[in-house]
C-alpha cells in the first residue's frame, strides 16, 4: 500500500513573501508614485514605475491565489519559477544600481555598504533563494503525482 502524497509543503510561505516585499512597492506605484523615495522622476519614469506597479501587484495577487493550492500544479510551479527569475534579476539590478533612493541607515550602516538599494536587493535575492529551495523541496511532490496518474 503506498503512502498519500503531501499535497502542500511548509515551504510555500515563499509565495507570501513574494507578496510582502512587493506590495508596498505595487500600493505605492499605482496610486502615489511621486511619493516613493527616488530620485529623479520624471513623467517618463512615472509611466514606468506605473507599469512596473501594475506587473507587481498582478503577481503578488496571484501569488496569494496559488499560496494553498497543492505542490504538484503546473501552473503554481510556473509561477514560482518566474517569481525566482524575478527576484534574482531585481537583486542583480539593485546590487549594482547607482544610488537613486535618498536615504541613509546611518554612518555605520554606510561604511558596511549596508544602503537601502543593497538592503532591498539582499531582500530580493533572499526571496529569489526561496522559491529555488521550494522547488528542490517540492519536485519529489510533483514527481510523485506524475507518477500515480500515469498509473490510473
Amino acid at each position: 500500500m503506498s503512502q498519500p502524497v503531501p499535497a502542500n509543503s511548509p515551504f510555500s510561505v515563499v509565495f507570501l513573501l513574494h507578496f510582502a516585499l512587493d506590495v508596498p512597492m505595487a500600493i505605492q506605484g499605482l496610486w502615489s508614485p511621486l511619493r516613493l523615495p527616488f530620485l529623479q522622476l520624471n513623467n517618463t519614469t512615472l509611466v514606468f514605475i506605473k507599469l512596473y506597479a501594475a506587473l507587481v501587484a498582478g503577481t503578488c495577487l496571484a501569488s496569494l491565489l496559488v499560496f494553498g493550492l497543492p505542490e504538484f500544479l503546473p501552473g503554481k510551479r510556473a509561477l514560482a519559477i518566474a517569481l525566482c527569475i524575478y527576484h534574482v534579476t531585481c537583486s542583480t539590478i539593485l546590487f549594482n544600481a547607482p544610488r537613486f533612493i535618498p536615504h541613509s541607515f546611518g554612518a555605520l550602516a554606510e561604511s558596511y555598504r549596508a544602503t537601502p538599494e543593497i538592503v532591498w536587493g539582499t531582500l530580493h535575492g533572499l526571496v529569489g533563494l526561496g522559491f529555488a529551495i521550494w522547488w528542490q523541496a517540492t519536485v519529489q511532490i510533483a514527481a510523485a503525482m506524475a507518477k500515480a496518474a500515469k498509473r490510473q
